[in-house]
């Protein structure tokens, strides 16, 4: 099987499209992810608090 020599240069130009939309994408929402990762993190401690709570 034959495959021309510009497949590779292909390929990698591919990933490199890729690798840059998933970049951008998470830099343009980096904010919302940290407060939403904050968010699940503030419900969880609250959560523990109310079972220590009422444990006692």
């Amino acid at each position: 099987m034959y495959i021309d020599p510009n497949t590779g240069g292909v390929i990698f130009q591919t990933l490199a499209v890729i690798f840059a939309v998933f970049s951008g994408t998470i830099l343009m929402f980096s904010s919302k992810i940290r407060a939403g990762i904050a968010k699940l993190r503030r419900r969880k401690e609250e959560q523990n608090d109310q079972q220590e709570d009422n444990k006692e």
